[in-house]
């Protein structure tokens, strides 16, 4: 196909109905790129000799040099099928781990993908997790099974052999679809089931009948799955131009041999041979030991072809099969020293993988007008609204996202998923323009005069005497040439506008977005919606049938701006466009000030943000980074501020001790980030520090064998007891241990005491609370709300989650010592939302639940007030949990009771304090949940021993700070550091313990490399959890755990140390606590002669918390010479 115009892809935008938003998904290595280029050269674009060499769509030079791509890119394709024409909007993505985020912003913008898979390495992780978001966003997949030819060459497998690997590919990929639908089938069925329990009245215990059947038998998941037959696979070869679908051999088929080609199609995959004989197929071809119809009349073909052109090089049987096929095959081709060149230029006339895919495309994926109710209500509900909880304005938006309309009155919808850098010279305004033929004739011209110039230069300076005889006539006719030569390069100057240096420095963004609905203009005022925006508010706030070009109130979340240009995404190239319809997907630039990473487009103030994108993978590897030359810092602030807008998954904070550091998801990911610093946008040389680890710490129960594993007798028990009271000396005055591990601490002012017990949570726990920081967040948001009298709308989808995890809470938290636990949770932390929890033990001490959302239909009569400086309590757990005593690092898992909170002090205080108490804990916190105390005058004080009421003052009371403030300061502050240094204390009262941030890393590797890359791994404390051998293959799968702290480095050893044959794919899966005491000491002989006397050589907890100690500043107990010994000067040598 020849190379299509502009304005024909411009043409093909309108009609929605032959438009396909495809993406192309798969593990990294599998062959997605080539495939890419493969299409790409059926437009013409570049040379089908270069598709798979090229890869035209990986345009950045470190895509080039890994060849791997980093990012996702897009381009339109023009394909005929029949009659009907096609606009093919393809994206490319990443198969990397390091960049599943780039995944996760292709697929939203797509209504199909195209699945590659290798035909040797199977599924692997990557194409789970692909299969996994296309699954969520909604999107249909078709499958195409790449390197086909690796079965041929690399595993020499005969056709039958290689139909048997292809079915259990097959089977494989299926049963990831299968689970996915599984899952959803039973979530759907329990929601039905809640809803039945709640509209029929429970049946008496005669009638009950418990229905077991599970809901799979009535759906119909037929069209689910992948199957040759339906059309919707493709085997290919890419790198060899080659692929095909049982369509087309049933078409080749039908006319050679008299059977209809869709009887062919249903059974050229399966289990159906040829009789012969009776020409006729029949079933049953594996129990009779006969050829499968595809081995027979498929794969035979495509070996012996492989046969005659690689393996035995044959030219007469080559020339024969080439004259079968009616194919023309040029001489130097025939001639060519490599087969794979011959091969390539046979398959791509007989077999072109371009015509098979694109034809699937067109036949099986949707196109936008096709777009399912069901992705569209989950698209509108932003968070943790329903779409029946939506106003009815928005609700009545569904309609036209389902018509995908472009007409004039329909309103504009626009996503977009990403915002990414380009150079200012790749800008189509920027482009160099072709000349005019006048201006080609003024260079003409002014060449020919400055030749003329240097042959009168020439001649002078050979001829001295002659030129100094006619200087002045020279020197005339020098100066006239001369002006004529300014005048004419002025006029050349105007004609190519050249742009400043700064805007050649200048990096533009561009949006990657799709059209949902409406037609979108260049020059058209939009709004756009910031993810938190509500469309309710802005509805009860704006004026009826306004438009974003009116003068407005400003609202929340939401912002007016003109769409300065619009472009065509053609790989590496832009076309600029005036208008894009529905259903398309484009580019648009001059977004950077009002789109950060990703945001919702529209000229309707009812339509909502669209749900945020599925990230994968998580930012876990952060850097320091500063300027080589510390003048140069502006620069990195700007150029930091540019990373973060260009990269979706990159973080970009300033901590508290003024480093900038940067958050990326994993090795590759961060040298990536690093490259785009040094020389795209802050244009300066950077020093980044070496990875900062996050750690985590935690309380366990006391251990009952020692480091050697034998069982702690009573004996070392006695010796942990007498060891716990001598360090009761090390605490300072005012805090008392008693031996269960209650801290009691008292206030510098003596006037409030607080005991605190520090007991372990159990891991399910721990996991519930760090999977449901949403909806803990959710709790204290309406907690907040309901201090301040006002009230906070949550769906009941919501607090139907918020019940079930009470529920499982409660499930979890079993036993004596956690009876009525969860009614008595005074808060959660650090931040709120973490995994810790402060439990309320404190005698006669009733304060409102955080469950309160949960019981706002009860009657509201019965009113609990908050005991003063509850805030204080809450602002100093919340400081304790956010940096532990080990190391300053958050801690996890860990439950804080307050068993007894006294309080002794005149009523004077008490007022000045009431009113400091929310400043106070605001500063402390660095939280918006600051409203808690009572008002200012009220306070009722409860405590185990000493209660004294306060009679009630006017809040109008003003009061100077310097009457009442005793000199430890306000009351509210000393309390919020008395519960710190209390949390501290309890937390230090039991056994201590560092958790590791753990990758579950996956590994493919042959045979010979296995004992190797067991080496690797036991040198990096990586754990192997299982291995199991590919069926069909020499490849053991190896998974394992590795502690992020080892992480670096890890896959380039492991690359090295193998040859290349094993690479890790490293994704972020749970924190694991590190079982040595990183303050253990021997103390038994057995532990004397394992471990010697220092024992910190094998400490790893030790030696991952001097390390975050030293990179805090923080002190760090160890001797710099160890084994010093007398210096022996010159004199005494002597």
């Amino acid at each position: 196909m020849g190379h299509t115009s502009l304005e024909k892809l411009i043409r093909l935008q309108r009609k929605t109905s032959n438009i396909r938003n495809i993406c192309i998904l798969a593990h990294v290595d599998h062959g997605k790129t080539t495939l890419a280029d493969c299409l790409v050269a059926s437009n013409g674009i570049i040379s089908t000799r270069l598709a798979g060499k090229l890869r035209y769509l990986d345009s950045r030079e470190d895509e080039q040099v890994r060849g791997i791509t980093m990012k996702s890119s897009a381009i339109s394709l023009h394909y005929t099928a029949g009659e009907s024409e096609y606009l093919i909007n393809l994206i490319d993505s990443p198969g990397h781990v390091d960049f599943s985020s780039e995944v996760s912003t292709a697929v939203r913008l797509c209504d199909g993908a195209i699945v590659v898979v290798d035909a040797v390495e199977g599924v692997c992780p990557q194409t789970q997790a692909v299969l996994r978001q296309a699954w969520l966003e909604n999107i249909r997949p078709v499958l195409v099974i790449n390197k086909i030819d690796r079965l041929i060459i690399e595993l020499k497998l005969s056709p039958q052999e290689a139909y048997t690997h292809l079915q259990k590919i097959l089977e494989q990929v299926n049963a990831v679809t299968g689970a996915l639908f599984t899952s959803k089938v039973l979530e759907e069925r329990a929601v039905k089931e809640a809803e039945v329990q709640e509209t029929i009245s429970e049946p008496s215990i005669g009638e009950l009948v418990y229905d077991w059947s599970a809901g799979l038998e009535e759906t119909d998941d037929s069209h689910l799955y992948f199957s040759p037959d339906q059309g919707n696979v493709v085997f290919a070869s890419a790198i060899d131009s080659w692929g095909f679908s049982i369509h087309q051999f049933a078409q080749i088929y039908c006319q050679k041999m008299g059977i209809r080609s869709e009887v062919l199609q249903k059974t050229l995959w399966g289990d159906f041979y040829l009789n012969a004989k009776a020409k006729k197929i029949m079933k049953g071809a594996q129990s009779k030991g006969k050829k499968p119809l595809f081995v027979q009349l498929v794969l035979d073909n495509i070996w012996s072809l492989y046969d005659a052109v690689v393996s035995r090089r044959d030219k007469e049987k080559v020339e024969k099969m080439v004259a079968s096929l009616g194919l023309k095959v040029m001489a130097r081709d025939l001639r060519h020293s490599d087969p794979k060149v011959l091969l390539s230029a046979i398959c791509s006339q007989w077999l072109p993988v371009s015509q098979a895919v694109l034809l699937m495309v067109c036949e099986k994926l949707p196109s936008p007008s096709e777009i399912s109710t069901e992705r569209v209500e989950r698209l509108m509900s932003v968070g943790t609204r329903r779409f029946d909880s939506l106003p009815e304005k928005t609700q009545e938006l569904k309609q036209v996202f389902l018509d995908c309309m472009s007409e004039e009155t329909a309103p504009v919808i626009v996503f977009v998923s990403k915002m990414f850098a380009v150079d200012s010279k790749a800008l189509p305004q920027n482009r160099q323009r072709p000349l005019t033929q006048e201006e080609i004739t003024q260079r003409r011209e002014l060449a020919r005069q400055r030749h003329a110039e240097k042959q009168v230069a020439s001649q002078s300076s050979e001829n001295p005497e002659s030129a100094n005889a006619g200087g002045a006539q020279t020197a005339t006719s020098a100066n006239s040439t001369n002006t004529d030569t300014d005048a004419l390069c002025a006029q050349t100057e105007a004609l190519t506008v050249k742009p400043t240096a700064e805007e050649e420095e200048k990096e533009h963004f561009i949006a990657f977005a799709r059209v949902y609905s409406g037609v979108v203009r260049r020059g058209q005022r939009v709004f756009v919606l910031g993810p938190k925006y509500d469309p309710a508010l802005a509805l009860r706030t704006l004026p009826d049938g306004c438009s974003a070009a009116d003068p407005l109130p400003s609202m929340p979340h939401l912002t007016c701006c003109t769409l300065e240009h619009l472009y065509l995404l053609m790989g590496r190239e832009l076309e600029e466009l005036e208008e894009v319809p529905a259903g398309n997907v484009l580019g648009i630039g001059g977004m950077e000030e009002f789109i950060l990473k990703s945001a919702t487009i529209s000229t309707s103030p009812a339509c909502p943000p669209f749900t945020p994108l599925n990230f994968e993978a998580t930012p876990i590897v952060r850097v320091a980074i500063e300027p080589k030359h510390p003048s140069e810092m502006p620069k990195l602030v700007r150029g930091m501020r540019l990373l973060n807008q260009a990269d979706p998954c990159a973080e970009v904070l300033i901590q508290e001790t003024g480093e900038h550091v940067l958050v990326t998801a994993g090795e590759v990911h961060l040298q990536r980030c690093l490259d785009d610093l040094r020389e795209r946008f802050a244009k300066i040389e950077i020093s980044a520090s070496k990875p900062i680890i996050p750690f985590r710490e935690t309380v366990i129960r006391p251990p009952k064998v020692d480091m050697v594993n034998e069982e702690m007798g009573r004996q070392q028990k006695v010796a942990v007891i007498h060891q716990a009271k001598d360090e009761q000396s090390k605490y300072p005055e005012g805090v008392h241990v008693d031996s269960t591990g209650l801290v009691t601490l008292t206030t510098p002012n003596k006037m409030a005491t607080v005991g605190i017990r520090a007991i372990p949570l159990p891991e399910e726990v721990t996991r519930l609370l760090e999977g449901n920081s949403e909806l803990i967040r959710t709790m204290e948001q309406f907690s907040l709300f309901a201090r301040e009298g006002k009230t906070l709308e949550i769906s009941q989808k919501t607090l139907e989650e918020i019940q079930g995890f009470k529920t499982k809470l409660e499930g979890l938290l079993q036993g004596r010592k956690w009876r009525n636990a969860v009614e008595r949770i005074w808060a959660f932390g650090p931040r709120r939302c973490g995994p810790n929890i402060l439990l309320n033990n404190v005698e006669g001490y009733k304060r409102p639940s955080v469950w309160q959302c949960l019981e706002r239909e009860k009657e509201k009569s019965e009113v609990v007030m908050l005991r003063d400086f509850d805030n204080s309590i809450v602002s100093g757990f919340q400081l304790a949990t956010l940096s532990g005593p080990m190391c300053e690092e958050p801690l996890m898992g860990v439950c804080f009771s307050v068993e007894c909170w006294e309080i002794r002090f005149s009523s004077q205080l008490t007022q000045q304090d009431s009113v400091e108490e929310d400043s106070v804990s605001q500063q402390a916190l660095e939280a918006d949940n600051n409203a808690s105390a009572p008002a200012s005058g009220e306070s009722e004080l409860r405590g185990t021993n000493a209660v004294e009421d306060t009679p009630s003052s006017g809040s109008g009371q003003s009061k100077r700070k310097g009457d009442t403030t005793d000199c430890y300061g306000p009351f509210s502050g000393q309390l919020i550091a008395a519960m710190k240094e209390a949390c501290r204390y309890a937390f230090q009262a039991k056994p201590q313990r560092l958790m590791a941030a753990m990758y579950t890393c996956e590994i493919m590797a042959t045979a010979e490399v296995l004992g190797r890359v067991y080496g690797v791994l036991s040198k990096r404390e990586g754990r192997v959890l299982n291995e199991e051998m590919k069926e069909g293959t020499d490849m053991f799968i190896i998974r394992a755990v590795l502690p992020v702290a080892e992480s670096f480095g890890f896959a380039d050893e492991m690359r090295k140390r193998t040859s290349g044959l094993a690479s890790p794919q490293l994704v972020f899966s749970h924190w694991e606590v590190i079982s040595s005491d990183p303050f253990w000491v021997p103390t038994t002989e057995e532990e004397y002669l394992h471990f010697g006397e220092k024992a910190d050589s094998t400490n790893q907890a030790l030696k991952y918390m001097n390390a975050v100690r030293k990179r805090k500043g923080l002190y760090v107990e160890e001797k710099i010479v160890e084994h010093a010994e007398k210096q022996r000067t010159l004199s005494k040598n002597k």
